[in-house]
């Protein structure tokens, strides 16, 4: 079995979709798909792109099939500092920068922290955390539960995300490791009865009560773009709400 074919196979299942389904969705035989993954059939540039799109596969996984079917990559991983990389630089700073007084920041597929807005350099500043750090090691650290009144919640809904963007890669060692160590964490007493599970921090006289939103580009064509994340934060409450002013 060639490599592209194994790798077709991978994602397939990953999907959890028969030959048949994959072929349907891809506007093939499932014959076809079939000739594919045995190595009887060589696929063309344009039929990969296909699967790609049908499997809703990530840009590096496209590239993988790509070079494993003895073609070039089609999509670049730019550095987050590149000339060509300033209009989205700026579209993440503008972002940003109107969020205040409220924290937001932009983390990379890593959740390598890229920006901060200042209140949330402040926020995360007394956590340890700046431009360039780690926020999955944030999570991870023996430092932060304490600080989190609700722990177990928060815990356990990282824990979920951290899962669900590991699998959409097809499966990441360092994700699924950090979701293992945080779903170890008791399960919290009793089911939250808000509209969202918020993460409500104590530092020192301080009490902050924030929930937050994901956002990221719509129409990526570049690996480090894709799985680019802009989490804004937003207060709970009238008091978090206050103290987030008057710390601006």
């Amino acid at each position: 079995m060639s490599k592209f074919a194994e790798t077709l196979r991978f994602w397939r299942q990953a999907r959890r979709l028969s030959q048949l389904e994959l072929a349907l969705e891809a506007g093939v035989s499932a014959r076809h798909i079939s000739f594919l993954e045995t190595g009887r059939a060589r696929p063309s540039a344009e039929m990969i792109g296909r699967l790609g799109a049908a499997m809703a596969l990530p840009l590096d996984a496209r590239n993988q099939m790509l070079t494993r079917a003895g073609f070039a990559a089609a999509y670049a991983s730019r550095d987050w500092n590149d000339a060509e990389m300033m209009p989205i630089r700026h579209a993440v700073e503008r972002m940003l920068a109107s969020h205040a007084p409220f924290p937001g920041l932009a983390v990379d597929a890593d959740w390598t922290v890229l920006r901060l807005n200042p209140a949330a350099a402040a926020l995360f500043g007394r956590l340890g955390l700046s431009e360039g750090g780690s926020f999955l090691e944030l999570m991870l650290s023996d430092a932060l539960p304490p600080l989190v009144e609700n722990w177990p919640e928060v815990a356990q809904h990282t824990a979920t995300r951290l899962r669900l963007e590991s699998a959409a890669r097809g499966g990441v060692a360092r994700l699924d490791a950090a979701a293992a160590h945080l779903a170890q964490v008791p399960s919290p007493r009793g089911t939250s009865t808000g509209p969202v599970v918020p993460v409500t921090l104590r530092l020192g006289e301080t009490r902050l009560s924030l929930f937050s939103t994901l956002a990221q580009f719509g129409t990526p064509e570049d690996l480090l773009l894709e799985d680019l994340r802009i989490e804004l934060f937003f207060p709970m409450d009238d008091a978090t709400a206050a103290t987030l002013r008057a710390l601006a």
